[in-house]
């Protein structure tokens, strides 16, 4: 819809009325500065040709009073994606991040002249840690900073958009048809539907993706899911206005209004070139998946708001995009399914220092507790080694794939001396623990 919007404007901008409306629509887009702000420790691109944008669900309420809850005092993000579009154009996925996911947030610059100290929090957390001041580049950096942390991919480009932009998307197709199967009463999401299929518009649309725990288990991973079916029909729905004028416009209006951007994608010219590379892209090499997950309960029984990324899944499925690799959902998700039972609680791993640096297995440690795994013993290796490396005693394969998950780049072998423990052996080469 966008592609095509925006062709007709080019194509016809030249006319008085259509230029002026292209102008005010390029206007329209905002561009976050946050490249200074990144650092220079990120992830290197090892397919330059192909992209990744991170998406973000703006939670704003700018304009909407306190309809939808007020008194934040930062800035709020409520949907999280990564868009990967593939160099030679002819796949992309899209991977829902949980807004609930518990990851380490790197130090991020809170805009009021501190940082903030690493730790970990629900992923959502850095967009609200970067726009402390209200800017929505520091708010884009923390949240692009994060997402690299936890992936290794190297983001691309930055693209946000608030709760009136999605509204007036909607409403600019005459709404879209869903069809729940029971009632929905959210009083948070200010819904009340019946069962049944209903075109919803404006407010409904927007309490309809936003509902949570009045449908379904209740669970982010379900609301995910809903807002991955009502793009679709709402992209669908589009498609069948692209001859009617007001709703072309009304469409373009809503999206650009609403509209934020890294530098190099502010505008309707960069924004067209990117739809036109993918609109050749079928439908069915067009995934959408949610990075693997389980119930962070089962490492800390405390905790029942948050999910955590499955490993090695989840390093699987962001190795495969770094470097460029079209992903399999089916076989991902039967390989989440088998390997399930086995999470970091359950692995008891000993931490040897190989790397010649005096504390750096007391560390590694640390970080490996962080991420749930019962860590049993640390010491120094025999000799210093240049790459790290995971040994495991017959019967525990499962149980290594995890931990390597978390450890990029360590090599994993059979052989453990100690029964029912890993053996992690730290190399110069140490890459860190991931999440």
């Amino acid at each position: 819809m966008w592609g095509a919007g925006v062709t007709a404007l080019l194509v016809l901008g030249g006319g008085g009325t259509l230029a002026w409306m292209y102008h005010r629509l390029d206007g329209n887009i905002d561009a976050a500065d946050f490249d200074d702000r990144l650092g220079d420790n990120r992830p290197v691109s090892l397919t330059p040709g192909a992209k990744n944008i991170l998406v973000v669900g703006s939670d704003s309420r700018d304009g909407m009073g306190d309809e939808y809850g007020g008194g934040f005092t930062t800035m709020q993000s409520d949907t999280l994606m990564i868009v990967h579009v593939a160099a030679d154009r002819k796949w992309a996925t899209v991977v829902s991040l949980p807004r609930d996911s518990w990851v380490e947030i790197p130090s991020c610059d809170k805009g009021n002249g501190n940082t903030s100290a690493p730790h970990h929090f629900k992923i959502n957390e850095a967009y609200a840690i970067g726009g402390m001041s209200g800017d929505v580049s520091g708010a884009a950096a923390c949240a692009i900073k994060t997402v690299e942390h936890n992936t290794g991919l190297r983001i691309d480009h930055y693209m946000s958009m608030d709760f009136n932009g999605f509204k007036g998307m909607v409403d600019a197709v005459d709404g879209v048809e869903v069809c729940p199967e029971t009632a929905i009463n959210d009083k948070k999401a200010h819904l009340q539907l019946e069962a049944g299929c209903q075109t919803l518009k404006g407010e409904n649309a927007l309490g309809y993706v936003r509902t949570r725990y009045s449908i379904g288990d209740g669970s982010d991973l379900g609301r995910i899911g809903r807002q991955q079916e009502f793009m679709e029909a709402l992209a669908a729905k589009a498609q069948t206005k692209l001859t009617d004028p007001a709703a072309l416009y009304g469409f373009l209006e809503a999206f650009t209004s609403s509209l934020t951007t890294d530098k190099d994608l502010a505008g309707i010219r960069p924004l067209y070139d990117l739809a036109s590379s993918v609109k050749g892209i079928p439908a069915n090499r067009l995934t959408f998946l949610t990075v693997p997950n389980y119930p962070r309960e089962r490492d800390v029984p405390t905790d029942k708001a948050n999910v955590v990324w499955q490993y090695p899944q989840a390093e699987t499925l962001f190795t495969s995009l770094a470097k460029d690799r079209e992903v399999n959902k089916k076989a991902l998700e039967a390989s989440a399914r088998r390997s399930g039972a086995i999470t970091p609680s359950q692995v008891r791993v000993q931490v040897l220092n190989g790397t010649g640096t005096p504390g750096k297995a007391a560390e590694v440690a640390e970080d490996l507790r962080g991420a749930g795994f019962q860590v049993v013993l640390t010491g120094n290796a025999p000799e210093d080694v240049s790459r790290t490396t995971i040994t495991y005693p017959d019967g525990l394969a499962t149980h290594a794939s995890v931990l390597s998950g978390r450890v990029p780049g360590a090599a994993t072998t059979s052989g453990g001396s100690a029964p029912g423990v890993l053996t992690l052996t730290i190399g110069d080469r140490f890459q860190g623990v991931r999440g």
